[in-house]
């Protein structure tokens, strides 16, 4: 089984690894290429064809940072504003029609809490790494995740829900809610009163 395999099935891998820190590398200078490129410039539809293969015609405002890359799924008609994070050791599978506010944080990598098992230490050859292991993400279709969330590994979001800005979620939030916080909690179900028609006429521009 490749380290690659591990990683991908939630298993205990070595981010040193050569395939990994090929892949890595890469995906750091497409996102770095793509980050200094204008946002009309052709140029980053083609970094991100081989950053994101699975983009799904996604639009990313930008700047952006994946570790990986090609373990993000991306579903129809998404939106990510600025400053897009997703380190994406285990799979992310982002719906249809999701929005992303700026300063989004994806995060699937986690780590030994015992400090004995979070040191460094030295393989055989001499090269030097660490022990880690990954949890998938999945945001459902049609959600909308405010600016400066936290998505953590191991969670799914269900498909409408709202996540409030500053949220850090650590555990699954069900479908059609509005949820925020740190830890998130759900604060309540979303109804036909939240409309922004409804919300424009009480609250109009001063």
């Amino acid at each position: 089984m490749t380290e690659k395999e591990k990683m991908i099935a939630g298993m205990i891998y070595d981010p040193a690894d050569g395939e990994l820190a090929t892949r890595r590398t890469l995906a750091h200078k497409l996102c770095n290429a793509y980050n200094r490129l204008d946002e009309d410039d052709p140029e980053r539809e083609n970094i991100l064809a081989t950053l994101l293969p699975h983009r799904n015609g996604a639009y990313l405002q930008g700047p952006v940072y994946f570790d990986y890359g090609d373990n993000t799924r991306f579903g129809n008609g998404c939106y990510a504003n600025f400053n897009l994070t997703v380190l994406d050791c285990a799979p992310v599978t982002i719906g249809d029609n999701v929005f992303v506010g700026s300063g989004v944080s994806v995060v699937t990598p986690l780590h030994p809490l015992l400090p004995e098992e979070r040191k460094m230490y030295a393989r055989p050859d001499g090269t030097v790494t660490d022990r880690e292991y990954a949890k998938p993400i999945v945001i459902g279709d049609d959600c909308w995740i405010a600016s400066n969330v936290t998505v953590c590994g191991g969670v799914t979001i269900g498909s409408g829900s709202v996540i409030g800005a500053g949220s850090v979620v650590t555990r699954d939030i069900p479908s059609g809610v509005l949820a925020a916080g740190n830890p998130c909690k759900v604060i309540r179900t979303l109804t036909k009163e939240d409309s922004i028609y409804l919300k424009a006429h009480l609250f109009p521009n001063k």
